[in-house]
């Protein structure tokens, strides 16, 4: 983000006040000194219900399986992408924020691709870098989330001074294109993209 007199001090979000799905998988010591991380993954085995011993049924196959997606691991994805100007997340500055992602189910019954909706919150209204967020945000979900997934990010409306003119760059496939083949841009958003987890 730009700094400026206007706003040279965003408001900074303490990381643990952040939403996270992270801190509920957190590891932690048991009495009998394991970690109880696979303990779900691994069924306790007796000699009477032997998992090798018996017909194996179709649910068994994972083949099939889609993985459900949901905001919280969209809002993991990308709140730790760093900030361009500041040594700050945009989780912490408030740039990404939960209620502004959103996931739309398929338009048509014969598809199985859905869309990711983020709106990013630029921290002063004519931010320079509202862009080049934008596209470190598309870059993030379109290289970790499975190809059943559009992402759309957008500025949003009523928070940037030309959010109509960001949100039509960041929507033009060719514009973005464009931008991915620029070797300086690609350099800020690989820093960007560099303290994700």
């Amino acid at each position: 983000m730009e700094l400026d007199k206007d706003n040279a001090n965003p408001t900074i979000l303490n990381p643990s006040d952040l939403p996270s799905r992270r801190r509920e998988l957190a590891v932690k010591k048991r009495e009998d000194g394991g970690t109880g991380l696979f303990d779900e993954l691994i069924p306790a085995y007796t000699y009477l219900n032997d998992p090798f011993d018996g017909p194996v049924s179709s649910s068994d196959s994972d083949d099939d399986s889609v993985e459900d997606i949901d905001e919280q691991e969209i809002y993991d994805l990308i709140s730790s992408i760093s900030d361009p100007e500041h040594p700050l997340s945009l989780g912490s500055l408030a740039v990404v924020n939960l209620p502004d992602i959103h996931i739309q189910p398929p338009t048509n019954p014969l598809s199985s691709i859905s869309t990711v909706v983020v709106e990013i919150t630029p921290t002063i209204t004519h931010c320079s870098l509202a862009t080049v967020i934008g596209l470190g945000v598309r870059v993030r979900l379109e290289q970790a989330l499975p190809p059943r997934f559009r992402v759309d990010v957008r500025v949003k409306k009523g928070t940037h001074s030309t959010d109509d003119q960001v949100n039509k760059q960041l929507g033009d496939k060719e514009r973005v294109a464009a931008a991915l083949e620029n070797g300086t841009l690609m350099g800020v958003i690989r820093r960007m993209l560099a303290t994700c987890e």
